[in-house]
């Protein structure tokens, strides 16, 4: 039988090498804010005749917009990100990339967020994130509050949800500094969504982990948790694989207002795979060994692993 437990400290290290650079690229450039976290105006042009990329980017500095954020959104379709601007701007930005483009053209989607706004959404972001995060504690620990101390359980579920989204963030900060990928609303929604399918796929676990301790399996939790992830690790690849498949279709084939959110919701599942299988029931047994200590300590994880 695999032993998934007793790699726990290569798994642990795994997450590391993946979180501690995203986490310096937090903190040292951020991530990059789209409209709706930063204020301004986007909006999605169509143009009748073939326009290049090269060209609007031109016309657009040519017309005091050196800022703009130029994007292809499929079939000779643009999505422009400019600071805000009112309806009269609009109107004489389209009037003047009609005639230095020769080409008439159709604004087919157009939003502005103010400042203010954009504060609002942040705030709303995080309380919506520790809200669902405590929930997420109450639920788990009423769940298996049959268990010796559920709070452990919930506690563990917690921290395995924090790991994806950190890696979630981790990620588009680097490719915010890399590829200039920004994060919008629908960035936060494909975080809240990964946030119920990895809890979903934890408690999947979990639950396993819970029937054999029931059953008595072994005396040793170590050997009961790993046969409760190897009895779901079936069904947890073949559903992840499955949604995985969607995503990617839909990342490939789908419009660029939404890339943000297919590309979260890939990040993350893929992730919350790896958590429910590799983190989660793993932070168990260091709870139940009680090697907190050794978790946090370099030196005595590398002689773990050794």
């Amino acid at each position: 039988m695999i032993d998934l437990i007793g790699k726990r400290y290569w798994f642990f290290l795994i997450s590391a090498i993946v979180i501690i650079p995203g986490i310096i690229s937090l903190a040292v450039f951020g991530l990059k804010p789209g409209v709706d976290f930063s204020s301004g105006t986007a909006m999605t042009l169509d143009f009748e005749k073939k326009v290049e990329l090269s060209q609007l980017r031109q016309e657009l500095t040519d017309l005091g917009y050196d800022k703009a954020i130029v994007q292809p959104a499929g079939e000779g379709d643009f999505f422009v990100r400019l600071p805000e601007i009112s309806a009269e701007e609009t109107t004489k930005l389209k009037e003047g990339l009609e005639t230095g483009l020769d080409t008439k053209l159709t604004v087919s989607s157009l939003y502005s967020v103010s400042p203010m706004v954009a504060r609002g959404t942040v705030r709303n972001t995080i309380i919506a994130v520790v809200a669902a995060s405590i929930g997420i504690l109450l639920y788990i620990s009423w769940a298996f509050r049959k268990m010796p101390k559920p709070i452990r359980w919930g506690t563990c579920a917690v921290i395995a949800l924090v790991h994806d989204l950190l890696v979630v963030i981790a990620v588009f900060s680097i490719l915010g500094w890399v590829a200039g990928v920004e994060v919008d609303a629908l960035f936060v929604t494909g975080v809240l969504a990964v946030v119920g399918v990895s809890v979903n796929n934890i408690v999947v676990v979990f639950d396993r982990i819970r029937e054999n301790l029931k059953r008595g399996v072994s005396r040793d939790f170590e050997v009961i948790a790993n046969y409760g992830i190897i009895e779901s690790l079936g069904r947890s690849l073949n559903t992840g694989l499955a949604t995985l498949f969607v995503i990617v279709a839909l990342y490939l084939f789908g419009g660029v207002t939404t890339q943000n959110l297919i590309l979260a919701l890939l990040i993350g599942i893929a992730t919350g795979i790896y958590t429910s299988l590799c983190i989660a029931g793993q932070l168990l047994v260091v709870w139940d060994k009680g090697e907190w200590g050794r978790l946090f300590s370099p030196r005595k994880q590398v002689k773990t692993l050794a």
